[in-house]
């Protein structure tokens, strides 16, 4: 385990790597990672949960969906970029976890990623491997979803990836507008998603877009886009609107147990992401462990 960022904590909740940006933290000193997971304990935001969980038609369970992670050197320790996404791609998909591709720069992130979704042993509807894009102007994001298609069955936007400051000023990354995403959608002939709605305004982009799958998320608490709200907190507050926005709902941000997918189902959300804990595994005892997680999230 030399050389991995992660603390391997018994609880993946914010409480280890503090301040560990680049590495496995997040902003404010993990302030909104750790939000994101107490948030599932809430008992406030539980019974909440409850009194909505009776406008769904009895859902069906909630998949777990591995989030897009890009940079494994610098934040996880890997030994190299390549490598990695084929080693956790693969190991969740023998898991059967919905797998993902994340995009970074420089491109050989997101390619790699993409070649690792298209070297899975088999690939279907089912398994619906999605690839999420940083918001550059629409023409690069055409080549982007160019290289994506023969791969996923599911492309999105990575909206808040536009506040992280350093990525934004290196590659040109722009703040997208409904016109701009209308144009995205339109060009697609998969499911196309938005990810990172986690304010008030981004609702009415939503509503102008109206995409197929809307990802309720904060980059896991690794972007700040001013909000202290956890991803539940904000699909609480605006969970009539977003229902009827969308195709699909998905969650991402401090999902840890059975319990908190057996929330997330109650809600009617269709995946919930998750991505920390399964590189941790991954790191720390290789594919068997990534399975062990799988099953533990899974089941009672």
């Amino acid at each position: 385990m030399n050389g991995y960022k992660c603390h391997f904590c018994a609880l993946c909740d914010g409480s280890g790597c503090i301040g560990e940006l680049p590495g496995m933290g997040g902003v404010r000193n993990n302030a909104l990672f750790r939000n994101n997971c107490s948030s599932w304990k809430d008992a406030a935001l539980l019974t909440r949960a409850n009194e909505l969980a009776k406008k769904t038609d009895g859902q069906k369970k909630c998949a777990v969906r591995l989030g897009p992670i890009t940079g494994a050197v610098e934040n996880i320790g890997w030994r190299d970029e390549i490598s990695f996404y084929y080693e956790l791609i693969l190991a969740a998909y023998n898991a059967g976890i919905n797998v993902t591709a994340g995009d970074g720069c420089p491109d050989i992130k997101l390619q790699s990623g993409i070649a690792a979704l298209n070297a899975l042993p088999a690939r279907g509807e089912t398994a619906r491997p999605a690839v999420f894009i940083k918001p550059y102007d629409n023409a690069r994001i055409f080549e982007r979803i160019d290289w994506s298609l023969p791969a996923a069955h599911i492309i999105g936007i990575d909206i808040d990836s536009y506040d992280i400051v350093t990525m934004r000023n290196l590659v040109r990354l722009e703040k997208k507008t409904a016109p701009q995403l209308r144009e995205i959608k339109a060009h697609l002939p998969a499911l196309f998603a938005i990810k990172g709605i986690i304010l008030d305004t981004d609702i009415e982009l939503v509503r102008e877009v109206k995409p197929d799958i809307v990802v309720v998320s904060n980059h896991g608490g690794r972007v700040d886009r001013g909000s202290p709200e956890a991803p539940l907190n904000f699909l609480l507050r605006n969970y009539d609107a977003l229902r009827n926005l969308c195709g699909e709902l998905w969650i991402d941000g401090g999902i840890r147990t059975s319990a908190d997918l057996e929330t997330a189902s109650m809600l009617g959300i269709s995946e919930a992401m998750c991505a920390r804990p399964f590189i941790s595994a991954l790191c720390k005892g290789g594919e068997d462990a990534v399975k062990q997680l799988a099953h533990k999230l899974n089941n009672k």
